[in-house]
């Protein structure tokens, strides 16, 4: 038989005595923590229907044909967003054809092949941190590298450099969604395909990679709804307020929705505000329409996967 320590005994009955389990009280904080949470949720969205019913008040009736076909004028009746629509365009097609891929490729290697050493955990800890950086720094990385270093290759003040500068910008926001999406993935599935002798490589392209990719996609269109509303990093470029032409991949001179509803904004004519929150329901439409191509493409690849 074993001996019994009556300190042991002691303890236990003096923390007994010191423990109280006051579940009332605890339901109570609970239901205010509850209570808070609606009360918060109900709040955002008000102020977001009040902001969306203002928007399409104002903009509905400025929203024609004409509007979308013209380019900016001094006059408010004549200015349109054409170029800064274009330009837009431009800029997610840059930004998703460097992003995209670099960021998955980079996901990839730290989640399936890098490991758990000092090289590894130091980029994880930088892109955790890029993620937290101002978009205003990425703007004047972009003025010094892309403007200025790769002046011969990108053209200088152009659509590119501003679709490459968008890309280091969500760069670490698609790494981290993609290694996210990688784990989600069970590992069981890893090991069943190299127990049938198919290499890393293999598995994770032919197996882990489309089980993932929904996911992966989801936090890609997250990213470049970022990056679609973004004014700072342009700004800095040399995105301008008045294009009179439609912006050329290379071309000098171009505009992006946010630009031009911006300036609109800040004019003191009434017809201006007007036209400016015209603009930022086309930007809505742009943005919508990304998202349900997301939703369209990730609901089809989940489909081919059952």
């Amino acid at each position: 038989m074993t001996a019994t320590d009556p300190n042991a005994f002691s303890q236990s009955s003096s923390a007994e005595q010191h423990f109280s389990s006051d579940l009332s009280g605890r339901y109570r904080l609970d239901n205010i923590f509850r209570i808070a949470s609606w009360v918060a949720t109900v709040t955002a969205l008000v102020v977001l229907a009040f902001l969306l019913i203002d928007v399409l008040i104002d903009g509905i009736p400025r929203l024609d044909w004409q509007f979308i076909t013209s380019f900016p004028s001094r006059s408010a009746e004549r200015a349109g967003i054409l170029a800064p629509l274009v330009g837009t365009i431009w800029l997610l097609f840059v930004t998703a054809l460097f992003a995209f891929p670099i960021g998955v490729g980079a996901g990839i290697f730290l989640e399936e092949f890098a490991g758990d050493n000092l090289f590894a955990r130091i980029l994880e800890v930088n892109i955790g941190n890029l993620a937290a950086v101002p978009s205003i720094i990425y703007g004047l990385l972009g003025l010094a590298v892309f403007v200025r270093v790769f002046l011969p290759i990108t053209g200088g003040r152009t659509v590119f450099s501003a679709g490459l500068t968008l890309a280091l910008l969500i760069l670490p926001v698609i790494i981290v969604a993609t290694r996210e999406a990688l784990r989600a993935v069970p590992s069981s599935l890893r090991q069943a395909g190299m127990a049938l002798g198919a290499t890393r490589w293999q598995t994770v392209r032919e197996h882990v990679l489309p089980q993932a990719f929904p996911g992966i996609l989801t936090g890609t269109i997250l990213a470049l709804s970022r990056a679609i509303g973004e004014t700072a990093p342009l700004i800095v470029i040399g995105a301008q307020t008045f294009v009179p032409f439609v912006p050329s991949f290379r071309g000098t001179g171009f505009s992006a929705l946010p630009i031009q509803i911006f300036n609109w904004v800040g004019r003191p004519q009434a017809e201006f505000h007007v036209n400016a929150a015209a603009g930022i329901i086309v930007l809505m439409i742009v943005l919508v329409a990304m998202n349900a191509t997301a939703i369209y493409l990730r609901n089809r690849f989940q489909a081919e996967k059952m």
